[in-house]
């Protein structure tokens, strides 16, 4: 009966949201017609107000759902569909926004600066799209006349980052204990890890923060601190979490950089900038330098941050003995290749940057590499039998058609090992879970595989795989 009250208070709720939004969406247009822009200015404040309320009763509305399939046979297919939908709208908003972001940074590289240019321009672009022909202008600081249709780019990284820290929840939050904590390397409770991951990302700002504002005059220190700030993020975090979860809180710690320098630094400037435009006012241009210097480096923390959204496909990776260092060696190789690709916009030559950055990578899968068993390791053949029997004894609880595992109620990723074809197709990913990264079983090896076992997978996967 609690449950049915508090749906139909929040359906009350999420009306008497939606139709304001709605009457004050029409009301912007009509006053915009009017010519009335003090009043669109108004109603616009009111309306992302009520825009956030959306979100937030649209959250509480999946909460909602959640208390009615709790402990029945659809909690599991809840979650699973819950999953895809935030990590959809996750890679859907992120595309938007780093795609703005490069283009952004390419039109700033490639800038005409010198030919034909106005005064008051900082350069022009001419280019060609889908049929037609653009061409482009970048004020030094802001025109003479502020237009009134003036296209904000900052929605993209605040649901970008919002979809994110959801996803962190479904996938980390809800299930610590399995994925997020490894007794291994850090023994602790989920609530604490949770802690230590919130905290993190708070900390990480504001350290980020201060270098920007003190250190970016010169620009090798501030490249040296940014750069000692996230390597150090990124050993904390490996000393702490699973590999897995060590790997995913580094991203989100880039994310949360990038969105926090688009909500407190870029769109307040901005703004700033814009206001005074429109006062007849020259507007502070160390507002546009800050931007600027924010917006470069959160163009640096893309190719990084893309790396760890499929890093958890790839446990070579995060299961190495050494994650940190391949987290290090693969960030600075993927920055070192923004740096050669943004060098290319501004038609400047470097010979160096990108052999090495590539080189940097080839090291780290050269380092990931499995190791053969030693021959006196595997001097019998191992059967197909005793491997499927491991599987059935060690995997399937989690791994089948009906898993039997408490957390996991789907197989997840679709991996299922119930007849030999299955577990001999998925081979590859089985020696990667098993031997390589050692990850697998899932929740810290809870159905035990022990060490011989591993071993025998490895013999098998060296003699051949025969089946």
């Amino acid at each position: 009966m609690i449950k049915f009250i508090i749906l139909f208070a929040w359906l009350v709720i999420f009306i008497a949201i939606i139709v304001p939004t709605y009457k004050i969406h029409h009301l912007i247009k009509f006053y915009k017609n009017e010519g009335n822009d003090a009043k669109v200015e108004a109603l616009n404040t009111s309306q992302n107000w009520f825009y956030t309320l959306i979100v937030i009763a649209s959250l509480g509305g999946v909460g909602i759902v959640y208390l009615f399939l709790k402990g029945t046979i659809w909690e599991g297919h809840f979650f699973e569909w819950l999953n895809l939908a935030v990590r959809w709208m996750h890679i859907t908003f992120g595309i938007a926004w780093i795609g703005a972001s490069f283009y952004f940074v390419f039109l700033e590289n490639a800038l005409n600066r010198t030919k034909d240019v106005r005064d008051e321009l900082a350069g022009n672009l001419w280019a060609v799209h889908g049929g037609g022909f653009y061409y482009l202008e970048k004020y030094k600081l802001a025109p003479k006349k502020i237009p009134k249709d003036l296209h904000w780019f900052k929605y993209e990284a605040y649901f970008t980052w919002l979809s994110g820290f959801c996803l962190l929840m479904i996938v980390y939050y809800f299930n610590a204990s399995s994925i997020l904590i490894d007794p291994e390397v850090l023994d602790i409770k989920a609530s604490t890890a949770i802690t230590i991951s919130v905290s993190s990302l708070i900390i990480g700002w504001v350290g980020y923060d201060q270098i920007c504002k003190h250190l970016s005059r010169d620009k090798i220190v501030f490249t040296l601190a940014i750069t000692a700030w996230v390597f150090f993020w990124a050993w904390f975090y490996c000393q702490v979490f699973s590999g897995r979860g060590a790997y995913i809180h580094f991203g989100s710690l880039l994310g949360t950089l990038m969105a926090a320098n688009v909500f407190f630094v870029i769109i307040p400037g901005q703004k700033r900038m814009v206001k005074a435009a429109r006062q007849g006012l020259q507007p502070n241009p160390k507002d546009g330098k800050d931007a600027f210097i924010r917006s470069y480096t959160n163009n640096y923390f893309t190719l990084p941050v893309l790396f760890v959204m499929i890093s958890n496909h790839f446990p070579s990776t995060f299961g190495n003995s050494s994650q940190w260092i391949v987290l290090i060696a693969i960030t600075l190789g993927s920055a070192g290749i923004k740096h050669y690709l943004n060098l290319r916009e501004k038609e400047q030559l470097s010979i160096w940057v990108m052999p090495i950055s590539v080189l940097l990578l080839l090291a780290v899968a050269l380092m990931t590499a499995p190791a053969k068993p030693k021959y006196e390791d595997c001097k019998e053949m191992v059967s197909f039998v005793e491997i499927q029997t491991i599987i059935n004894n060690r995997c399937t609880s989690c791994h089948s058609e009906n898993p039997t595992d408490l957390i996991w109620k789907v197989a997840p990723n679709g991996v299922k090992y119930d007849t030999p074809d299955q577990i001999y197709g998925l081979r590859d990913k089985i020696f990667q879970r098993t031997v390589v990264s050692k990850n697998m079983p899932f929740n810290n090896n809870q159905t035990g595989m022990t060490q011989e076992e591993r071993d025998m997978i490895n013999c098998w996967i060296n003699q051949g795989a025969p089946k």
